[in-house]
């Protein structure tokens, strides 16, 4: 435990000192914010339809901002194979990696939401939706992205192919996030059901992303 909490201090030490990794992932999602309204009009009724779908492509973007980076940095500078060969398991030190990742990136993100809805007119009772929503879902983005930066941790230029390998992954976790934000404000469909097959998505990446990068990063080593 001392050592993985020692990794969760360094992992937020290195993504402030980077140079604010909340900070670009959130600068990143006010300007797809900003820049899609300029394609769809200034029309405030539709903007307030289609807010929550905006607003989680956004998240979902920028949550690929530096994901890339999660292990190739320490694959250059070497530290990757100390990693893999440490007695701590690999499947924990992975978890822990993204959990620091999701606390520099994604709960930035989850906390500008509601800011950024009121920019889309998001109506006022649904602006707590999309922060519990994002709150729930935001998770499953990360551990589903950890996988894909598992492998490409080897390729110099793996972002691109990284997000060709996530983004299907993440379409169910985009849809039950829109659908449980929209039913808030136009409805029929419950929130309920939407929010929680969201929060069964999270917690079987939770589960499912720390096993399956490990498996990747033992693959790529070799």
């Amino acid at each position: 435990m001392t050592a993985l909490k020692a990794l969760f201090a360094r992992e937020l030490a290195l993504a402030v000192r980077i140079g604010g990794g909340a900070l670009m992932a959130v600068v990143f999602f006010l300007i797809v914010v900003t820049v899609i309204p300029f394609g769809v009009g200034p029309d405030l009724n539709v903007l307030a339809r289609i807010g929550p779908a905006i607003l989680w492509i956004g998240v979902l973007l920028a949550n690929l901002l530096a994901i890339d980076r999660l292990f190739q940095a320490d694959q250059e500078d070497g530290s990757l194979d100390l990693i893999v060969m440490s007695p701590v398991p690999l499947e924990m030190t992975v978890a822990v990696k993204a959990l620091a990742y999701w606390m520099t990136t994604g709960l930035p993100l989850t906390l500008a939401a509601p800011l950024f809805g009121m920019m889309l007119n998001v109506p006022p009772q649904a602006l707590g939706a999309i922060c519990l929503t994002l709150l729930a879902g935001t998770p499953a983005l990360t551990f589903i992205g950890t996988i894909g930066a598992a492998l490409t941790v080897v390729l110099r230029r793996g972002g691109l192919l990284l997000a060709i390998l996530v983004v299907p992954l993440m379409i169910p976790v985009l849809i039950f996030g829109i659908s449980a934000t929209t039913a808030v404000i136009t409805g029929p469909t419950p929130f309920l059901t939407p929010f929680l097959i969201l929060v069964a998505l999270s917690l079987f990446s939770l589960v499912l992303g720390p096993l399956a990068a490990a498996a990747a990063l033992r693959a790529s080593l070799d």
